[in-house]
């Protein structure tokens, strides 16, 4: 079982990052601030104007640490790997199942299911949690809406009508999204905005999504699966089809959940932000920074897995599934079981 590691955030710009021997070293000014183990680390993760040495990205390669580049904002726009892992019959297998209308349908209705029964669970851990008659109502429509989508899902073997299904189950839980926030200033919410994100709300979900899109992508890569090729999104040049695929089922249970944590939690306030003349709404560097602590320190939480019946950290859950899917497509599993949040 892979362990649980660490990744490293590099957000101060004019920062370089470097090797001294089996060390990676973060300089600021000639002053190093970090210097930790590669073997301890996962993956290093650049944001804006960070320099990397060839050096240091040849030793990532060989010990399967990815190196990434994303903007200041948190788009990405590079990775380095080393050579690719895995059986070049798992990858074939995955290829096949693509071709398959059947199978991609299969698990393009299993990771739809699973997105909405994680998002329809966090709905319901808020509606028993509130008094006010008003937004238990809210809630509760809500959770009724997410719930006959499912229903409706279960017996679909089309993938374009379960994408279809899955855009109306966004719109009923981003729907409800104010009463999770609670009432929150500075935090109100009017829908889903990804390029740009257009309020706080957006910011975060979008910043916390690049995060967790880079740990699956990750993951997929370690098993040997190829992260472009999917079932449930679409494939496009450049495009990570089946990470995002991957990410559907842990949107709700790791990145909406955090990012309302932060908020609820006063752990991140209005003022934190900034808008630009283009009306992007961007983090300041200590926001930034208190996300990525959060979201590490969520990382390091436990669950039982519901299908393993054991108990894993939170960083582990990408690979877990990865690898299940991995077992499906080789045959030796009948079919895939996404993540499933026990709430």
């Amino acid at each position: 079982m892979k362990q649980h590691l660490n990744t490293v955030f590099v957000t101060t710009q004019g920062s370089y990052v470097a090797r001294e021997g089996e060390n990676v070293v973060v300089r600021l000014d000639n002053d190093v601030r970090l210097r930790v183990p590669v073997h301890m680390l996962d993956g290093i993760v650049c944001f804006g104007r960070v320099g990397t040495s060839a050096s240091l990205m040849g030793l990532c390669g060989r010990r399967g640490v990815g190196l990434s580049f994303l903007t200041e904002r948190g788009r990405f726009r590079a990775r380095v790997v080393g050579p690719t892992t895995g059986n070049v019959l798992l990858r074939r297998a995955q290829y096949r199942a693509a071709d398959e209308p059947s199978l991609t349908a299969e698990l393009a209705r299993a990771i739809v299911i699973a997105k909405i029964l994680n998002a329809r669970t966090l709905v319901q851990r808020t509606y028993r949690r509130r008094r006010d008659e008003a937004g238990r109502r809210a809630l509760k429509s809500a959770i009724t809406h997410l719930k006959g989508i499912v229903e409706q899902l279960s017996s679909t073997a089309d993938v374009d009508v379960a994408r279809g299904y899955e855009g109306e189950a966004a719109r009923a839980y981003f729907g409800s999204f104010n009463e999770l926030i609670g009432a929150r200033k500075g935090f109100r919410f009017e829908g889903r905005s990804r390029r740009p994100p257009l309020d706080p709300v957006n910011a975060l979900l979008s910043f916390v999504y690049t995060l967790l899109l880079h740990d699956v992508i990750s993951a997929l890569e370690t098993v040997g699966l190829d992260p472009a090729v999917g079932f449930l999104h679409r494939e496009r040049p450049g495009r990570p089809s089946l990470a995002l695929d991957l990410m559907e089922e842990q949107r709700a249970f790791l990145a909406d959940r955090l990012v309302l944590s932060l908020i609820n939690r006063q752990q991140v306030r209005p003022e934190g932000f900034r808008i630009q003349e283009s009306g992007a709404v961007e983090m300041d560097d200590d926001t930034r920074k208190t996300v990525l602590v959060a979201y590490q320190a969520r990382k390091q939480e436990t669950l039982r897995h519901p299908f393993l019946d054991e108990t894993i950290s939170v960083g582990l859950l990408w690979h877990i599934q990865a690898r299940l899917l991995a077992r499906y497509l080789r045959g030796d599993l009948d079919a895939y079981p996404p993540f499933l949040w026990r709430g």
